[in-house]
């Protein structure tokens, strides 16, 4: 069984991305490693290269700015990764920057890559999700966090990043036919310095909208306010052992009480609904998940 893990990064060095940590959690189970390198305004380029793997293979490619409102530039960008694929590969594994995959869950993914592998009606595997917000001791519990998203797929001309390169489609905007991964994925997209976080909010947002929107839009501020935030819980379990050090480096504090939430009736209604049966009401699904 051949894997490949294929991701893109740009400015990770600025806005602190934790894209080292999320290459090398998942490159155990990879046999090769495609990172497209985006055209990038600090020494990215040079974090990527100080990995030294010889199963990292890197792409420089250049961000097509006609491409960015709506966050089309990122599915851009995942392709070409995913095109960049060796045509051997049976599995291949999507990690974005801010991603990381805790060790425990390496022979539950391995398991299931090996079951599926020749059970062609399935296209991917899907994974859990833990959200982290603030700090790396709480993470999101309202239902706008999305709680599932495929990140192994096979290797097929057909598939596709989707939108702003949460998942993938295949064909005439398929959905994926998938089964459960046992694993989850440790997001830490918004678990930066405050003021690190500040920048990369008015970046990101400039992949969705106009510069004209964002500057109406988007406070101008040192540090980003971490304190509207809507429902959180504390983080009981252990981070990825790849995320050690970078936790231990942490300056600066945020807490919350999590005993205090803004939600709406329908968002609390749904919460209790979830807890009672595992349904989420309403919930988005980026696929099609198999029996």
């Amino acid at each position: 069984m051949f894997v490949s893990g294929f991701s893109f990064i740009r400015n990770a060095v600025k806005y602190d991305y934790p894209v080292v940590e999320a290459i090398t959690s998942v490159l155990p189970l990879c046999d090769e490693f495609v990172i497209a390198v985006g055209n990038s305004d600090d020494a990215t380029l040079q974090l990527i290269q100080s990995i030294q793997n010889p199963k990292i293979k890197i792409i420089e490619t250049v961000w097509d700015d006609s491409l960015r409102e709506g966050g089309r530039v990122l599915a851009a960008e995942t392709d070409k990764a995913y095109r960049a694929i060796s045509d051997k590969a049976d599995w291949c594994f999507y990690i974005q920057g801010d991603e990381v995959l805790h060790e425990k869950y390496l022979e539950n993914i391995r398991r299931a890559m090996t079951l599926f592998k020749d059970d062609k009606k399935v296209d991917g595997l899907l994974f859990d999700y833990l959200h982290f917000y603030g700090s790396y001791d709480f993470v999101g519990s309202a239902s706008r966090w999305y709680r599932r998203e495929v990140r192994v797929i096979r290797k097929d001309a057909s598939f596709y990043s989707y939108r702003d390169a949460q998942g993938f489609r295949k064909g005439d905007n398929q959905k994926l036919n998938v089964k459960r991964s046992d694993a989850f994925i440790y997001h830490y997209g918004w678990v930066r310095d405050p003021r690190a976080m500040q920048q990369k909010n008015e970046s990101f947002h400039r992949l969705w909208h106009s510069d004209e929107w964002v500057d109406k839009n988007i406070a101008k501020a040192a540090e980003f306010d971490y304190s509207g935030i809507d429902a959180l819980e504390k983080f009981e379990g252990s981070h990825p052992a790849v995320m050690q050090e970078r936790i231990r480096r942490k300056n600066w504090r945020f807490d919350f009480d999590i005993s205090f939430n803004s939600l709406k009736l329908k968002d609390r209604l749904r919460k209790k609904v979830e807890k009672w049966t595992g349904w989420r009401p309403g919930e988005y699904r980026n696929y099609r998940l198999l029996k």
